[in-house]
């Protein structure tokens, strides 16, 4: 491996071009919204920080149920911009928590924000412009989710559906450039 390409290629090899993570993050907010719509928003609210914890180990076992290995080669370059999005991801999600403490409905949408600008540095992680779309499209929910006033459980379900659907749709390029 010697340039971006091989690098990028690593990333789609070991994590299924991220889709299987996408199906962990989107089953997560799509549990937390109807718990939300079922039991209360702060319950709602706690699932998804509590199950966001699982995303990545169930995205892994989900990569090694799809036969892959769920881990990029030692010493790729783009490891740590990984870790470095899931930093970034993590130290803003208290942003999205006293967001709720002041208004409940605003946690999904600041959540969204969130992972809207994680999802953005995927396009050089798996080098597919498909995320930049997808970021975009979570950052334009998160505004209507806001702008609409909804109640908790539909910012948990939209992103949730959002997610799910670019799951489908980037699972689908993959077989599309496997068949190429």
């Amino acid at each position: 491996m010697n340039n971006i390409n091989d690098y990028q290629k690593d990333m789609n090899t070991a994590y299924y071009y991220g889709v299987p993570g996408i199906i962990a993050s989107g089953s997560v907010w799509l549990l937390a919204g109807l718990v939300a719509l079922l039991h209360s928003a702060n319950v709602g609210i706690a699932t998804l920080i509590v199950g966001g914890t699982l995303i990545f180990p169930l995205s892994v076992l989900l990569c090694k149920a799809l036969g892959r290995s769920g881990k990029h080669q030692k010493g790729n370059p783009l490891a740590p911009l990984a870790i470095e999005g899931t930093l970034w991801m993590l130290f803003s999600i208290p942003i999205a928590i006293g967001a709720a403490f002041y208004r409940p409905e605003w946690f999904f949408p600041a959540m969204m924000f969130v992972i809207g600008g994680r999802y953005l540095t995927f396009n050089t992680l798996y080098g597919n412009r498909i995320f930049w779309l997808f970021g975009g499209v979570l950052f334009a929910a998160a505004w209507l989710l806001l702008a609409l006033q909804v109640p908790v459980y539909a910012g948990g379900l939209t992103g949730g559906m959002i997610e799910l659907v670019f799951a489908f749709i980037i699972f689908m390029q993959s077989k599309k450039s496997s068949a190429d």
